[in-house]
């Protein structure tokens, strides 16, 4: 295989990967909007937006991690009441 053969065979590759990669941006793009979408529709019904946030980050960690974050939590709560 020669040196050209090798860089046709890498441009299409390169090709194809930024193609993928401009689809995924664009679907990511659609995502967003329909994420912010729905965060106005909550809000228009009353609905804290901060905190469906915070729900919604919670509920991607572990029930551990969320456990030793709220006993840190507390912890400094009293270190500042002290």
């Amino acid at each position: 295989m020669s040196s050209f053969d090798n860089i046709t065979v890498a441009a299409g590759l390169i090709k194809q990967v930024v193609s993928q990669i401009e689809t995924l941006e664009e679907q990511k793009a659609t995502i967003l909007s329909d994420i912010r979408d729905t965060y106005a529709e909550a809000k228009s019904q009353g609905l804290d937006i901060a905190t469906l946030k915070q729900l919604i980050k919670l509920r991607k960690k572990k029930k551990e991690e969320i456990a030793e974050q709220e006993e840190l939590l507390e912890i400094y709560r009293r270190a500042l009441e002290q």
